[in-house]
């Protein structure tokens, strides 16, 4: 009599293969490989069908152990997980031509790596005010006229695009994106990108509006992720509080501050 046994890290590899065998699957890991830690919804964008037919495919990737996940408030961010493709690539090619992919792989690690660690930055200010009068200075373009320089224009829906306009009258969008999450008057995520790079989504940042009443005031706090790099970073720390600085004045006295505070000298 034969019997036949498959080890656990045999059971392991089929479920890598099984879910290499699908179209939509390997295109979600390039999604993924292009920009990591994506929501679902980040993740549907590209993708013709819905979003419960999205979420079965990367059940399968993560009973692979090709992604993982990681919750953030109310998020779910999926994250590739190169971990498996390694082991096969040990197991199955390496042995064929070791020493040339194995330099190959130090190099993609490296890259992924380094894209890895995008700079992000954090502001919180606190503003006499109601969570619908700090939503609607976010989103409602002649407000943010006033106090920004630029009109903030949309209809702010999930998946809608946002543009960040001139007020001179010309039309022209200095920095354009997606809606990722509106919940108004709490929570607003949206993508911004220049628009020259508006098709490139790995040089997009992400920046999130979290807005939190507590008696008679209301904790605004910004977070602006995945920077391009740290002139990016230097940029944005000192363009948001001389932005959010305007904001608080007009709503707490129904006027921006006097001079543009992003033109005082030194700033």
């Amino acid at each position: 009599m034969t019997s036949s046994v498959g080890s656990e890290d045999d059971t392991g590899t089929d479920k890598v293969f099984k879910a290499l065998a699908d179209d939509t699957r390997r295109r979600l890991l390039d999604r993924l490989h292009e920009l990591n830690g994506q929501t679902l919804g980040e993740l549907c964008e590209h993708i013709a069908m819905t979003r419960q037919s999205v979420t079965q495919h990367l059940a399968v990737l993560e009973a692979a152990h090709l992604i993982s996940t990681v919750r953030r408030g109310r998020e779910k961010l999926h994250y590739l997980n190169p971990v498996p493709l390694h082991e096969i690539q040990e197991r199955w090619i390496d042995k064929f031509e070791r020493p040339r992919l194995r330099a190959l792989g130090d190099l993609k690690r490296r890259a992924e790596e380094a894209m890895a660690d995008q700079p992000g930055y954090v502001y919180v200010t606190y503003i006499a005010s109601t969570p619908e009068k700090v939503w609607d200075a976010l989103t409602d373009a002649d407000l943010t006229a006033v106090y920004w320089g630029h009109a903030n224009v949309s209809d702010w829906r999930p998946g809608s695009r946002w543009e960040h306009r001139r007020t001179d009258g010309s039309g022209i969008a200095d920095v354009v994106g997606t809606v990722v999450e509106s919940e108004r008057p709490t929570r607003l995520v949206t993508t911004w990108a220049a628009p020259e790079n508006e098709g490139d989504r790995q040089k997009h940042s992400r920046v999130t509006f979290d807005i939190r009443p507590h008696a008679d005031i209301v904790r605004l706090t910004v977070t602006h992720e995945d920077l391009n790099d740290e002139g990016e970073l230097r940029d944005v720390s000192s363009g948001w509080p001389a932005v959010l600085s305007n904001l608080k004045s007009l709503i707490e006295t129904g006027s921006p501050l006097p001079q543009q505070p992003w033109l005082v000298p030194g700033h």
